[in-house]
């Protein structure tokens, strides 16, 4: 099968469905391949945050999105050692939103599918596996891809790489990748909530360990920070050592850690930050995680993927619908989300290498550092992570037009 499109998205997650909705909302034909058969998937990343509500808003959307089942948080908390603070407090921000909400990324992908099917320029074909990239003398023409009906070739002016951190798309072009490192690793797992629970999300820095809690209505998410490359260690300790460690760090949950019955039901999370030197070719982008992963720290990952795919609307459609696509004109793109993207990785690698490497490798009582000591006497001071979770360095706002 041969298809030919303007531009041919390789991935459906948050960055390559935000784009390909916004591209065709202003007139951009464009075909989203998404390689498996749905969106179902757990353990992915489901905080909204306001920078990615204010986009759906834009979109004349928020209202009906928000009839999707969801919980809002306005503050997070946390504990370090002995100390209970609030990390930011998100109701001093100025968007439509002053909370960060949190929603099964299946049921965004699923209403970003949906409202993309109203235009006639919106397509996604699901179960199609993209394996490699079409080339003609050094300009990247198009993709391929294998579905269950047989191999698929879309020609485009642009291909898109919105795949993943694991991103077939730059592997086969051969862009190259700049890699930070990581100390920890995440373990993943859920935990029934009962109606005298708290209610905002939390994180408990402890001797040697770190506990997040993140509130999903009828259950938590829990997440397990370890330290990188333990997980062996933490099995050959057994089950029952882990609920007692989770029981340890959240004590109104110690009664229902035995719904931990076996490691299936603990996912480990590998955690890695990179950056593309470069994101694009010619005739090639890469956006989102695609272009640089990032850390779970603060959970930015999404919604930085999503601004990526706003600037990249704002900047190339004009040049789509007119066929006069350039490589500086992807050099924009790049140069638009780079500054963010360098800053946002930066706080991240910062956090990881001043508290969660200090706190997982200690044996002794844990000593506040001074942000967090100003930040848990000085309530004002929650608006600054607040603004820098909630909005990021750069956010973008729609100025693509509804044709």
């Amino acid at each position: 099968m041969t298809k030919t499109v303007q531009v041919c998205i390789a991935g459906g997650g948050p960055a390559g469905m935000m784009l390909g909705l916004l591209l065709a909302r202003a007139g951009v034909p464009v075909l989203v391949l998404e390689k498996h058969a749905d969106f179902l998937r757990d353990f992915r990343g489901d905080t909204l945050h306001p920078s990615t509500l204010e986009i759906m808003h834009e979109l004349g959307v928020l209202e009906r999105f928000l009839r999707l089942p969801h919980q809002t948080v306005s503050r997070i908390n946390g504990w370090f050692g002995e100390l209970e603070f609030t990390v930011a407090d998100f109701s001093y921000l100025p968007t439509q939103c002053r909370y960060v909400a949190f929603m099964p990324q299946w049921d965004f992908l699923n209403f970003l599918a949906e409202a993309g099917s109203r235009y006639p320029d919106f397509q996604v074909r699901m179960n199609a596996e993209v394996t490699d990239l079409i080339e003609e003398s050094g300009l990247v023409v198009g993709l391929r891809a294998v579905t269950p009906d047989g191999p698929l070739e879309v020609r485009s002016a642009l291909v898109v790489g919105a795949d993943g951190r694991h991103s077939v798309v730059r592997a086969k072009a051969g862009l190259c990748v700049e890699e930070f490192g990581a100390p920890m690793d995440v373990l993943w797992f859920r935990l029934s909530r009962r109606p005298h629970d708290p209610i905002d999300p939390m994180g408990r820095f402890d001797i040697g360990r770190i506990f997040i809690m993140l509130n999903r209505g009828e259950y938590w998410q829990c997440g397990f920070v370890i330290a990188k490359g333990s997980l062996s260690e933490v099995h050959a300790k057994g089950l029952e050592a882990f609920r007692d460690s989770v029981a340890a760090l959240a004590p109104f949950a110690a009664d229902r850690v035995h719904e931990l019955r076996e490691w299936d039901l603990i996912k480990l999370l590998t955690v890695q930050i990179d950056r593309l030197q470069r994101w694009y070719r010619p005739g090639l982008l890469c956006i989102g995680d695609a272009a640089h992963a990032m850390s779970p720290v603060a959970g930015v990952g999404i919604n930085l993927a999503i601004q990526d795919a706003v600037a990249t609307a704002n900047l190339l459609t004009s040049a789509l619908r007119d066929n006069r696509l350039t490589v500086e004109d992807l050099h924009r793109v790049q140069a638009r989300r780079a500054w963010p993207t360098k800053m946002t990785q930066r706080v991240q690698l910062m956090i990881q290498n001043r508290v969660i490497t200090p706190v997982l490798a200690t044996s002794v009582r844990l000593q506040p550092p001074v942000p967090v000591r100003l930040i848990a006497r000085f309530p004002f001071l929650q608006r600054f992570p607040a603004r820098l979770i909630g909005l990021g360095f750069r956010p973008e706002h729609i100025r693509t037009p509804a044709v």
